[in-house]
Formats: C-alpha cells, sequence, structure tokens
C-alpha cells in the first residue's frame, strides 16, 4: 500500500511521521532540528529526516494526512467569541488576522511547503485531514498491543473536543463519547499551570513535580467552585474563574481573589501556598480521571485501556488509572502530546482509508521502542569533534561500557549519545544524561549545575527489568518512563535488605517514575546498566533528558556536544567514542 506521511503544526509540537503500511519507520518533532522547544511551525526538517531515512522522495509518498481540521476549529473559534462577546474583543482582534491570513488556508501551506522541500511535488488534492482527537486515539491504539482496548484522549482541546472514549477492535474505532470545550481537564491543569508562574502547553510536568512538596488543602475549594463533576467523571467547568475563552491570560481576578494570591510572576519565590495549589490541582484530576475510568471500565467491560492526548503525559495519574479503574492492562502512547498526533493521523489513514492489517502481539508494542528519529555514524560524530577542536578516546565495545561504568561509579556525570533520537518527551537511553543513582546528592547536582532547573525537579532511574520488580514491584514493566512506581526497597528494608539503595533516583514522596529497560528491545542501553550493575551490584542509573531547561532535547552530535561543552557533563559517551573534560583540559 506503500508510505503514508502524518503532520502535525501549527500549534504546538509539531511532528512528521513516515508509515510504510502499518510500520512506523521514521518520527521526529521539528524541535530537534529547529532548537526551539514545542516549535509549532510547518516540521519541514523532520520531513526531510524522514524521507531520508527511509531513502525516498517525497513523489514516492502515497497520502499526505494533517492531525485536525482546521475547519472545525475556526468555527469553534468563532462560536466562543460570539458566545462571550463582547469580551474577549482584544483576543478576537489578535486572533482573526492570523487565521484569515494563515490558518484558514492550511491545506494551501501545507502543499506549498512539500512543494518547497521537492519540487517535483504536486499532488496538493491528496491531502487528507483527521480530526485532532481521532488522531490521539488512532496514536493510542494502533500501535498497542491490544487487539480490543478503550481508548481515553484527553488534553487541552482539539477542534472542539477535549475529552474522548472510542472503542478499539482490531482495525477500528469508534467514537461512542465525548466532552467537548470549553470544559477541559487539560486546559483546567494548564490554567493553574499559568497561574503558578510556568509556560502554557509545555511546565505542566513541573506542577505534577512540584505537587509532591504541597498537600491539596484547596482541593475542595477547587470543587465547590471550579468544577462540578458528576459520578461517572463528566465534568463541567465554571467559566467565572477562566479566562482563556475570551481573554490573552488562562485565569481572572475571580480566581485569584478565590485563593487569596495574585498568579506568581516567571522566577518568583515558589511559597508553600504555591507548592499545596499544585499538589490540589494534580489531586484532583487524578480523582476525576480515575472516576472517568472506573465508570468506563463499568460501561464497557473491557480489560484493555489505551490512552493519549497531553494528560495522558501525567504518570502519577496513569499510576492511579492502571491500580485502581479496574482494567487489566493499561498503555499509554509515548509520544502522547501533539507530536504524537502526526503518528495518529498517519494509521488513521492506513486503517480507515486504506482498510489496512492489523496483527497483534501482547507482549510488544509497534513503537519500537520509540527510537525513531536521526542516528548518526561514528565518522560523522567524529567530524563534528574536529569542528570544536576536540581530543576522543576511541574504545572497543567491551571495554566502552566498563568505562562507563567505572565513571558513573566514581561519581562522574556522562552525556550519553546512542543510535536513534526519541520520539517523544522522555529519554529513553540514546539522548541522556546518566549518573550514579547510590548518591543521594546527585539530584541536587544534576539539577544545579547541569540541567540548571527548578530544585524540586525530579530524576528518573533506567533499571534492568530483571530487577526492576524487586526494587518497584511487580506491575513495573513499563519502558516508556510514563507510569510512577513506589520504590519498595526505601520502605521495606527488612523485606530487601540486599539491595543497593538509590535515594538519588526517588521522588520526595518515595516514588519514582521508572524506565524498565529490556534485553531484547534496547539492548545498547541494557549493556550500559549491566556494565554498572557487575562493577557495583547497582541494577539502575539515573537518566535524564541530553538538554538544559528550556532547550529541546539534544539530537545530532552537535545538540549533544554544546550540551557537554556548556554544563559540568564530565564525560561525553558517544557512539563508541569518550571525551573527558578533564584529559582535553577544560
Amino acid at each position: 500500500m506503500g508510505y503514508i506521511l502524518g503532520i502535525s503544526a501549527y500549534y504546538h509540537d509539531s511532528a512528521a511521521c513516515l508509515l510504510k503500511d502499518a510500520e512506523i519507520i521514521a518520527a521526529a518533532q521539528e524541535e530537534r532540528f529547529s532548537r526551539i522547544k514545542n516549535d509549532e511551525s510547518f516540521p519541514t526538517e523532520a520531513i526531510k529526516f524522514c524521507l531520508k531515512f527511509a531513502n525516498i522522495s517525497l513523489t514516492e509518498v502515497d497520502h499526505v494526512v494533517f492531525y485536525e481540521k482546521p475547519f472545525l476549529k475556526f468555527e469553534r473559534l468563532l462560536e466562543t467569541y460570539v458566545h462571550f462577546a463582547p469580551r474577549g474583543l482584544k483576543s478576537f482582534l489578535k486572533a482573526m488576522p492570523v487565521w484569515l491570513k494563515d490558518k484558514l488556508f492550511i491545506k494551501k501551506n501545507i502543499a506549498k511547503a512539500l512543494h518547497t522541500i521537492d519540487q517535483n511535488w504536486k499532488k496538493s488534492g491528496t491531502i487528507l485531514f483527521t480530526g485532532h482527537h481521532h488522531a490521539h486515539a488512532a496514536s493510542a491504539f494502533y500501535p498497542s498491543p491490544f487487539e480490543q482496548a478503550v481508548v481515553l484522549t484527553v488534553d487541552g482541546v482539539g477542534e472542539w473536543a477535549t475529552t474522548t472514549v472510542s472503542i478499539g477492535s482490531s482495525t477500528q474505532l469508534t467514537l461512542k463519547k465525548e466532552i467537548n470545550f470549553p470544559n477541559s481537564i487539560g486546559l483546567l491543569y494548564s490554567a493553574f499551570t499559568y497561574y503558578l508562574g510556568f509556560k502554557v502547553n509545555s511546565d505542566e510536568y513541573k506542577v505534577m513535580g512540584l505537587a509532591s512538596y504541597g498537600t491539596p488543602v484547596y482541593k475542595q475549594l477547587i470543587y465547590d467552585h471550579l468544577i462540578d463533576v458528576k459520578a461517572d467523571g463528566s465534568f463541567r467547568l465554571n467559566m467565572d474563574y477562566f479566562d482563556y475563552c475570551t481573554g490573552l491570560k488562562m485565569t481572572n481576578k475571580k480566581f485569584d481573589k478565590l485563593f487569596g494570591h495574585p498568579a506568581r510572576a516567571k522566577g518568583e519565590e515558589l511559597l508553600a501556598f504555591h507548592k499545596n495549589m499544585a499538589s490540589s490541582i494534580q489531586k484532583v484530576t487524578e480523582e476525576i480521571m480515575l472516576k472517568l475510568t472506573q465508570s468506563l471500565y463499568q460501561e464497557f467491560a473491557i480489560d484493555n485501556l489505551c490512552i493519549a492526548g497531553g494528560v495522558a503525559l501525567n504518570c502519577i495519574i496513569n499510576s492511579t488509572i492502571r491500580e485502581h479503574s479496574g482494567f487489566k492492562r493499561v498503555w499509554t502512547q509515548p509520544a502522547a502530546g501533539d507530536a504524537g498526533g502526526a503518528l495518529g493521523a498517519a494509521y488513521t489513514v492506513y486503517y480507515s482509508h486504506l482498510s489496512g492489517i492489523r496483527n497483534t502481539d501482547l507482549h510488544v508494542d509497534g513503537m519500537k521502542q520509540s527510537l525513531l528519529g536521526p542516528s548518526y555514524t561514528q565518522t560523522e560524530v567524529i567530524a563534528g569533534l574536529s569542528a570544536y577542536g576536540l581530543d576522543y578516546e576511541k574504545v572497543e565495545q567491551d571495554l566502552y561500557y566498563r568505562k562507563i561504568a567505572a565513571y558513573l561509579a566514581d561519581g562522574k556525570v556522562i552525556a550519553y549519545f546512542k543510535g536513534r533520537t526519541e520520539f517523544g518527551p522522555r529519554a529513553l537511553g540514546c539522548r541522556s544524561i546518566l549518573a550514579d543513582p547510590r548518591n543521594g546528592e546527585m539530584k541536587a547536582i544534576l539539577n544545579a549545575k547541569i540541567k540548571f532547573r527548578e530544585s524540586f525537579r525530579p530524576f528518573a532511574p533506567a533499571i534492568l527489568e530483571e530487577f526492576a520488580g524487586l526494587y518497584f514491584g511487580k506491575s513495573s514493566k513499563n519502558r516508556y518512563m510514563l507510569f510512577t512506581e513506589n520504590y519498595l526497597s526505601d520502605n521495606n528494608d527488612d523485606q530487601a535488605p540486599h539491595l543497593v539503595l538509590i535515594p538519588g533516583a526517588v521522588h520526595v514522596d518515595g516514588t519514582a517514575r521508572v524506565q524498565v529497560v529490556n534485553k531484547t528491545y534496547h539492548p545498547d542501553f541494557h549493556l550500559v546498566i549491566t556494565a554498572f550493575y557487575n562493577l557495583t551490584g547497582c541494577p539502575a542509573v539515573i537518566n535524564t533528558s541530553l538538554n538544559v531547561m528550556n532547550e529541546p532535547m539534544a539530537s545530532s552530535p552537535e545538540d549533544a556536544i554544546c550540551c557537554f561543552l556548556n554544563t559540568e557533563i564530565d564525560i561525553l559517551a558517544i557512539e563508541g567514542l569518550l571525551i573527558d573534560k578533564k584529559k582535553i583540559g577544560l
């Protein structure tokens, strides 16, 4: 059936994905090339990469598909402004020129951009469109290991929908119910993100991290004034407190008055109040999502659940759903945000438009460990190092891993670069910063000297699959850092006295966002951690993304080299080469 190119763009986190029939050939976010975090621009470079990786030209692509329907989105904007008029005139006057000049003509703009990539491409008539939430649902169900599943998508807003429930069965994806704008769990959480002084559509994960430092003292106030939640988890927001329908802000003065504080300015000190606010909205969102999923399990009596949409990146919520909803198995799309919409759009064409065939295996999903982006040869890496005048040590494979392990055991921080770039927001051992989790001070060192970010931000452990159950319980199986687990060895020392403790990779609440590393699916990273285990008896490393705050994750050798040079990272381990800052006199 050939190649399908999926595109997401023009809102945030634009991306491209290339399928060949049902197989994902390549996928990448535009930010990895432009170096603009959450880049919303047309994914020209991501498309070029996908084509280059497949060794095809754009003219060989059979179908191009965009991840949402712009006319429906425009309809929602117009109806919202009319409904709230005359409020929102300033916002309306700001938005309309952009739509009338650009966003309404997305098909024409896509065709023009594709023609720029390849002047032989003249198939503007073959550009297809799918619904935003349908793209999310497709990205969740089709690469999942399930033949049948309930599919839940939850985000800020697509065209109209903010929450949808579908049933996936073989190749069919059938919408069952939806909640529409302005009622949105995603926008409620984003409103608190804004109020706490963080960036909307980017920093929601900071709220999740901060929540563990507070207590949910404002939970009842949120339920009493901001959101009405029914027994089945459906909900309605009280728009008197929010400004996102008509203004240029998320919350208003009535919101400030309710909680007794103005919105926190960026960079302002984080008070106990802010921590409690984060804890409160995290708890409310958790409870709503649990009610919703418990109700869905009761209604449909299907054992499998798939989740996507930005809210699905909240790993605490995912874990609550897995433990208490009733669903036996939960699978979350690792690129659950808008980048994953490109993948879902492509899948929609293959299964709905072309009636493709689907094969599932409960033991493996279709995401290829989410290692779907660019890779670089050692020759290309050497050229990059030479451009910066950096000396390197070339090391044979077995010794390479043993040297990395020795550096980690010695307290060194390592930038680790190997193979294909991750698709989605998580570093999974190909564009990672690694450190020794036995050192409880390592979190503070990494936040202050390497990541240049807030002190409350946690780090994740990557652990060998063979040991995950001992440290984090039998449910710890996720390979994508999408669930939190309770750290057993911290709470049950008498039951596990033989375990080497890993305080540097555990959050203040005694949980960790675990990446379980499987020998078959991620052999290289498994070798790294195995070498560390053989040396120290510790089967885990701290794994965080190879970047500093407000920058995208590294993708190219140059990105990695810059991060290495501009931080206090000690060692760069890149495609079989080692660069030691001390040895090169830096």
